[in-house]
């Protein structure tokens, strides 16, 4: 597989569960308007911040209003990360790999884009159908992985697909706990409140993990919901289960297991994450302090993407820039 069509392929799933993850990270902050006390006032910067979006968000803005930061992250073209930015560069990587995608892939996200597309952010100013628009987008973002899941053949795309989807849900989901993290921040007062819970549970409810959590968990506390969403091994949203599935797709490629060892620097920073989550304890979150994990572990996964790009992505343009030096070499002694 040529290494453009492999980044294509990497970098459509990734941006494809981008989408909904913003679309959930504005969910996180209905779900706690919902919940808040009358006396609490909403807080829309700890999305920002969260996603690293805040230092683009001021140079357009002035206050992180709430109509403002649903704009900034939905429809405005100006910021890279917003819904419809993703969107069309999700469409663009599908468009020029039509013949290595299904025809229902195509589908799938052409239609979303184009639905997205036509949709005025003007209608929207009022908020009255917001957290509906927002859930009718994490649902068109799970009928198109859908679409993946039932169309491809388990080949090397549908493990660069896999691997990017994963590599992107491990770091968003990170972004959820930050979220909390810096929304408290604003409030210390807060911490250990009801009000606390009460966002906690919000951030539950934003990743579809309410139920699963009450399921395995009697009581909401911090520290069970942090231990559920990053180190549990078997709910799909959780940064222990993303990685895994991140780290077989990847050994996959080249026809491998973990088990038989990492031959290239990116298996080696993947396996190796895998390997301190499993081994990690959710006291050692805590002793660390949550947001100073959080952050750790985002710099690692950007290192591992990275190593992704030079391991495969990046062996096109080597590719091209040795053709371009031989072909230098060969001009230079013809004329000598």
């Amino acid at each position: 597989m040529l290494s453009r069509v492999a980044n294509s392929i990497y970098w459509m799933n990734r941006y494809m569960e981008r989408v909904e993850n913003y679309a959930r990270f504005v969910g996180v902050n209905f779900n706690l308007a919902l919940d808040l006390p009358p006396d609490v006032d909403e807080q829309w910067e700890p999305l920002l911040i969260a996603t690293a979006d805040h230092y683009t968000f001021y140079k357009y803005y002035e206050k992180p209003t709430k109509e403002d930061v649903i704009h900034f992250m939905t429809f405005d073209k100006r910021n890279p990360n917003s819904i419809i930015s993703c969107l069309y560069e999700a469409r663009e990587n599908a468009r020029t790999i039509r013949e290595t995608i299904s025809k229902e892939m195509w589908e799938s996200i052409n239609t979303f884009y184009l639905t997205i597309k036509g949709t005025a952010a003007d209608d929207f100013r009022n908020m009255d159908h917001m957290q509906s628009y927002f859930t009718d987008i994490r649902k068109s973002c799970q009928q198109f992985h859908g679409v993946v899941d039932s169309s491809i053949t388990r080949n090397e795309a549908w493990h660069f697909g896999r691997l990017g989807r994963h590599i992107e849900r491990a770091d968003k989901c990170s972004r959820f706990l930050d979220v909390k993290y810096f929304t408290m921040a604003q409030d210390t007062s807060a911490s250990g409140s009801t009000l606390d819970l009460m966002m906690w549970t919000a951030v539950l409810k934003s990743v579809s993990a309410y139920n699963m959590y009450r399921q395995t968990h009697r009581a909401l506390t911090p520290m069970n919901i942090v231990a559920f969403l990053i180190l549990d091994k078997l709910f799909p949203r959780s940064i222990a289960y993303s990685v895994r599935q991140a780290e077989l797709s990847l050994y996959a490629i080249r026809g491998a297991i973990p088990e038989r060892g990492h031959t290239a620097p990116a298996e080696r920073a993947l396996s190796k994450m895998r390997s301190e989550l499993e081994f990690t304890e959710v006291e050692d979150v805590f002793k660390l302090g949550l947001h100073e994990y959080l952050d750790k572990f985002q710099m690692a996964n950007n290192e591992i993407d990275n190593a992704i790009f030079d391991m495969y992505f990046g062996l096109e343009t080597e590719k091209v820039q040795s053709m371009g030096q031989s072909a230098t070499r060969v001009a230079s002694q013809w004329m000598n």
